[in-house]
């Protein structure tokens, strides 16, 4: 009987090796999977997955030089306000802020230029009730970011009801989006209220 070998991952930019990463056999590649308040950075042929509920995530990539990342993180939920005026207050926002610049410190620390960035955004929905319009702070505070930053912004699906699985790829910048219409756990759930605790701990 022949034995199958078990694909290995390709190797992981340096500071990303604590990561999970498992291999896809419907997309026959190997994905790494971040969960609340994490980030990825990839500069070989792989995907980024996760599930957002109320957080977003930038997927950010250089595609010039063909390396890029994605984040997921919400603001610290103590420190949301209505934003009834724009711009944010970035300095409210230490953890947004965090969350966007070491996302983007990375990969132009791996070989990006900022001239060559594209940005593509998404989650902030409304899926958990009684999060009083948790979902819309976290959309303005991203969306505000990147026109701050002046960063090209080719497409966005953000807000609604439903939570999202994402699935992007760096090197093509292809991300595809399923709405989760119909949740059978509640690990989503689970997952963004410990990032609430944690991120108010961290405070």
């Amino acid at each position: 009987m022949i034995k199958l070998l078990k694909p290995k991952p390709p190797p992981a930019i340096s500071g990303f090796g604590h990561v999970v990463r498992y291999f896809d056999r419907h997309n026959q590649m190997f994905a790494a999977k971040i969960k609340p308040g994490e980030f990825y950075v990839s500069n070989v042929d792989e995907i980024i997955v996760t599930v957002l509920g109320s957080c977003v995530a930038a997927c950010i990539r250089d595609k010039v030089n063909r390396v890029g990342g994605m984040n997921h993180f919400l603001l610290a939920p103590n420190l949301e306000q209505s934003y009834e005026a724009a711009p944010v207050n970035f300095a409210l926002h230490a953890h947004g802020l965090e969350a966007m610049d070491r996302l983007i410190e990375s990969i132009l620390r791996n070989g990006g230029e900022l001239k060559n960035l594209e940005v593509k955004l998404f989650g902030g929905s409304e899926f958990i009730k009684g999060t009083d319009g948790e979902g819309q702070t976290n959309i303005d505070f991203l969306t505000d970011y990147a026109r701050a930053r002046s960063l090209q912004v080719l497409s966005s699906d953000l807000g609604g009801v439903h939570a999202r699985k994402l699935m992007y790829n760096p090197m093509t910048g292809v991300v595809r989006v399923k709405k989760l219409r119909n949740l059978h756990n509640d690990t989503i759930l689970r997952r963004e209220t410990q990032y609430r605790r944690n991120i108010a701990l961290d405070l």
